[in-house]
């Protein structure tokens, strides 16, 4: 289940409702530079105070400066406002409620304080991000006593925007700086033409005829009207996509996802088989379902995101081999889509010990070239690296290595590489596994080749092992990555491998 401050809000809504009414392909092995690479730890998917956390963004840096951790990369909640109107006058007969979060008015104030902080904490990393809900629905009625509201929890993070105009644009449905003016919002604006016979009969009210006080009462219920209809279209803007049409499917996700990497974010999908439904009952009003069903197929359906979450604490088959991570890889190799879908590590933290829950209990250990948020983001859009899980205290699993090398020493790939080859020659994969207490552990390593188990091995921590592939057993194009199961968990990112050139000029030939 999902661990959030926020369903008190939102279970707070269902009550109220009752009350009175620059993207980047997989980079070519042959452009790295392996020795220039340090590793990085990082929390991914952080609130502080600024929304539904209990640490300030102080009290966060100091703490993962005591864990060990380099960066740290919150994600916010954004824009989060959830309401309900009953029709014809939604706007009038409606309730809202609002869950702590960033505004767009208060981004400017959330990167000044970032800054300001990341120069009383140089040694740990703060990277800005927020974790926004694209769009929400409902169905049914209160007076078919089925309302459900869906998709509230159906969430993405945004990272890496530098300005707070890149996140006022953002298309949410609480988001009203994104709301859409048109014709619609002229529309709008309509009902002030009743004022013009509210006037005039008004006027015609004190005339010596009669029917004057007939005339008034008119003037008054029209003139009453126009600020109810006007009152009901507040803001006249629109937002990009309603919350009453349950048609859309992932178009909102994907509208969101090309305007923040427009503007140079990273968009990660957050937690996509974390379910979450709940059941009100309201007696003779019947029941309000909220729900939010696992979203695994949100890879499939969407395109240009960075990654996501894959590694958390929750049942997750998103990366089985040959689910739908794996489809989502060879859709990339087949050139059915641009980008691959990385793996990320999710923490979700909230507040110290909350549900069970650590800042370092889940982390990303990423490789960079520099020690720096543009580093880091860098190392990120190229799946430099590897999610782990450790789940005592005191000891985790490191991934010391997970290399793809060419037995004659012509070429080498990490995670995230692309691997081109001139013709298909024998191949070593290079895996390294040690524990961060430097004790014996039983641990199982799995190596994926192209969505199928490859090879499965049982051994002790520090644990080295070499697979070899020969060049007539080599699966083109194809990928490799590394499972490490034990007293923890660690999810590599993939190395591609290529097409031979040698292959594809004959089949460009024949």
């Amino acid at each position: 289940m999902r661990c959030y401050n926020h369903r008190s809000q939102i279970a707070l809504l269902i009550a109220l409702l009752m009350g009175p009414i620059s993207t980047t392909q997989a980079e070519p092995a042959s452009d790295r530079q392996p020795h220039t690479f340090r590793p990085l730890v990082a929390a991914l998917h952080v609130h502080s105070t600024f929304s539904t956390g209990s640490l300030t963004l102080d009290q966060m840096a100091s703490r993962a400066e005591q864990l060990g951790i380099d960066a740290i990369i919150l994600s916010e909640n954004f824009a989060l406002r959830y309401e309900y109107g009953i029709p014809p006058l939604r706007g009038v007969l409606r309730r809202a409620v609002t869950v702590p979060s960033l505004s767009a008015q208060r981004i400017a104030q959330f990167l000044a304080q970032l800054a300001d902080v990341q120069t009383r904490h140089p040694r740990v990393l703060l990277i800005p991000g927020v974790e926004v809900a694209p769009h929400y629905y409902w169905t049914g009625s209160l007076w078919e006593r089925n309302l459900t509201m869906h998709n509230s929890q159906r969430n993405l993070l945004v990272l890496g925007l530098p300005k707070a105009e890149d996140y006022a644009a953002l298309p949410l449905s609480g988001n009203q700086d994104s709301y859409r003016y048109g014709w619609t919002s002229v529309s709008n604006l309509t009902p002030i033409l009743l004022c013009i016979p509210a006037g005039w009969l008004w006027r015609r009210s004190k005339a010596p005829v009669w029917g004057g006080r007939l005339c008034k009462t008119a003037g008054l219920m029209l003139a009453t009207l126009a600020c109810l209809l006007l009152f009901n279209a507040w803001p006249f803007g629109q937002p990009v996509f309603s919350s009453y049409d349950d048609q859309l499917e992932y178009r909102p996700y994907q509208t969101l996802i090309d305007a923040a990497t427009s503007r140079g974010g990273l968009v990660i999908w957050s937690l996509p088989e974390a379910r979450d439904q709940r059941v009100y009952s309201f007696g003779p009003l019947g029941t309000v379902a909220v729900e939010t069903a696992p979203y695994p197929e949100a890879l499939l359906k969407t395109s240009g995101f960075t990654g996501f979450g894959g590694l958390y604490q929750d049942t997750r088959h998103i990366q089985d081999p040959g689910g739908i991570w794996d489809q989502g890889i060879s859709r990339f190799l087949k050139h059915q889509r641009q980008l691959p879908p990385y793996l990320f590590g999710e923490i979700a933290f909230h507040t110290p010990g909350e549900a069970g829950i650590a800042l370092d209990q889940v982390l990303n250990v990423l490789w960079v070239n520099t020690w720096s948020v543009p580093g880091i983001l860098e190392a990120m859009r190229q799946g430099r690296l590897y999610a782990v899980g450790q789940y005592q205290p005191g000891h985790g699993l490191r991934l010391d290595e997970f290399r793809l090398d060419c037995t004659d020493g012509s070429c080498t790939a990490a995670s995230g590489d692309r691997l081109e080859l001139h013709h298909a020659k024998d191949l070593v994969i290079r895996v390294s596994v040690s524990a961060t207490n430097h004790a014996a552990h039983p641990i199982s390593v799995t190596l994926v080749r192209s969505g199928q188990v490859r090879a499965r091995i049982e051994g002790v921590t520090p644990l080295k092992h070499s697979f070899f592939e020969s060049a007539s057993n080599l699966d083109f194009p194809g990928s490799y990555r590394i499972e490490v199961q034990g007293k923890g968990e660690i999810l590599s990112n993939p190395i591609f491998l290529g097409q031979p050139l040698a292959d594809m000029t004959s089949q460009a030939n024949g």
